[in-house]
């Protein structure tokens, strides 16, 4: 049997979440003149700030902010689309995931998260093939995708292919230094694939 809630769980937790309210400066100028708008944090400035987190709290925190940036493709009907996938993945209606990822990929086919989204419900119809397939095209796009790596591992783990799974898991962690259950995979799989130390 596939442990396909967990690739599910897995996924669904990188849905976008709830934005962060900007405090207000203390500063008496502040009073009389208007604040600037702060400039948002680059994606590269969010993987170094996720890469030097000093607790689980801080890192998803930023991998949060770094979710709802690939969350957005750019085209209101391919939001909308994906949401609607994303209700279709929930109720396990895989099938019409696939068809509705289909289109949002004819519209934005650069858009690295849709081909992710796409590689889960290929995963959860049980075709880890076209999922692989999908998930080379995401990180062919953003190869810092900790998602999608961790995903890789999963279907890796499912055939079989414990050190490819090993391998792609420690990809997963490098980027994303405190995903718990990744930790645990591969202190798991380490021994089987590395050997125990004597």
């Amino acid at each position: 049997m596939r442990p396909h809630a967990f690739l599910l769980a897995l996924i669904l937790a990188c849905a976008p979440g709830a934005a962060l309210a900007q405090a207000k400066a203390a500063d008496p100028k502040s009073q009389t003149e208007p604040a600037r708008p702060r400039k948002p944090a680059t994606l590269d400035e969010l993987f170094t700030r996720l890469a030097g987190a000093k607790d689980e709290s801080e890192a998803n925190g930023v991998a949060n902010l770094i979710e709802r940036r690939w969350a957005r493709s750019g085209s209101d009907t391919a939001d909308l689309l994906m949401s609607r996938a994303e209700e279709a993945l929930k109720a396990k209606e895989f099938p019409l995931a696939v068809e509705l990822l289909d289109r949002v990929l004819t519209l934005r086919p650069e858009w690295a998260e849709a081909w992710h989204r796409r590689a889960t419900a290929f995963f959860l119809l049980d075709d880890p093939v076209s999922a692989i397939a999908d998930i080379q095209r995401v990180l062919t796009r953003e190869p810092r995708h900790f998602g999608a790596w961790a995903g890789l591992g999963h279907i890796y783990v499912s055939g079989g292919d414990k050190k490819r799974a090993l391998e792609a898991y420690r990809k997963a962690l490098a980027i994303h230094p405190y995903l718990a259950k990744l930790r645990e995979a591969i202190e798991r799989l380490t021994p089987e694939i590395d050997g125990r130390d004597i």
